[in-house]
C-alpha cells in the first residue's frame, strides 16, 4: 500500500493489543510489537513475521526495552505510531489490602514501562519531527471505582504524563491518552467477573479503533480521547 505505517505496540499477546495488531496487519501496515508470553510471540512471528517483528519483552525491564527499541529503530527507522498498551490490573481489593509487591509490579508495568519505551523511541521521532505516541488510558483514568485503586492511579498517571509530554513535543507530533471504552477482556473480567458480559469484544472494538487511531494526527496533541462505539 502507498501509505504503509510502521507501528510499535506493547502488550500484543492478547486482548486489545493483539486485536489491534491483527487489524493493522490486515490493513497493510507493519507492526513491531512485544509481550511477555513467549508462546504468543512465537505464534505471531510464525503467522505474521513478514508484516513486522514480534519480541518477548517485559516493558518494566529498562535494559530489555532499550535493546528492543534499538532493534526496532534498525528495522524500520523512526516509527510512525507508538502505542503503549501493555498493562496489568490489581486483584480486586480495598487499597489497604493490596500487597506492596503487587502494587509495585503494576506501577512498574503500567507507568514505568511507558517511560521506558518513550525514552528510547521518542528521541528519534523528535529528531524527525514526526510521529504519534498513543498511551492507552481507561475510563478509570478519568473516574474511579472501588477495589481497583492501583489501576485507577496508574491510568490517571497516564493521562497526566501524556498531556505533559504533549507540551514538550515539536510541531507535527502528538501524544494522546486514549481510552478504549468498556471492552470485554480478561482484564475487565478480572475486575467485574460476569459483569463484563454484553460489552464489545476486543476484536469487534479493534475494527473501529484501528482506523480511528490511523486517523489521529498532530491536531489531536494532548487531547484526552476515546475510541468510537
Amino acid at each position: 500500500m502507498g501509505n504503509k505505517k510502521h507501528i510499535v505496540l506493547t502488550g500484543c499477546s492478547k486482548g486489545l493489543g493483539k486485536a489491534l495488531t491483527l487489524e493493522f496487519i490486515a490493513a497493510g501496515h507493519n507492526v513491531y510489537a512485544c509481550a511477555r508470553s513467549k508462546t504468543a510471540i512465537d505464534d505471531l512471528n510464525e503467522r505474521y513475521g513478514s508484516h513486522g517483528n514480534f519480541s518477548v519483552v517485559d516493558v518494566s525491564n529498562a535494559l530489555a526495552v532499550k535493546r528492543w527499541c534499538s532493534h526496532i529503530l534498525e528495522l524500520c527507522g523512526s516509527p510512525d505510531i507508538v502505542i503503549n498498551n501493555a498493562a496489568v490490573i490489581n486483584n480486586t481489593a480495598s487499597l489497604w489490602k493490596v500487597p506492596t509487591d503487587e502494587f509495585q509490579q503494576l506501577v512498574d508495568i503500567n507507568i514505568v514501562g511507558i517511560h521506558n519505551v518513550i525514552s528510547h523511541l521518542v528521541p528519534t521521532m523528535v529528531e524527525n519531527r514526526n510521529g504519534i505516541i498513543i498511551n492507552l488510558s481507561s475510563g478509570w483514568g478519568r473516574s474511579v471505582s472501588p477495589e481497583v485503586a492501583p489501576y485507577c492511579a496508574s491510568k490517571w498517571a497516564i493521562e497526566g504524563l501524556s498531556k505533559a509530554l504533549a507540551t514538550e513535543l515539536p510541531e507535527g507530533m502528538a501524544c494522546i491518552p486514549l481510552s478504549p471504552g468498556i471492552i470485554d477482556t480478561d482484564m475487565l473480567r478480572g475486575a467485574w467477573g460476569e459483569g463484563a458480559n454484553g460489552y464489545r469484544t476486543a476484536n469487534t472494538w479493534a475494527k473501529k479503533a484501528a482506523p480511528f487511531i490511523l486517523g489521529l494526527g498532530a491536531i489531536h496533541n494532548g487531547e484526552s480521547m476515546t475510541t468510537p462505539e
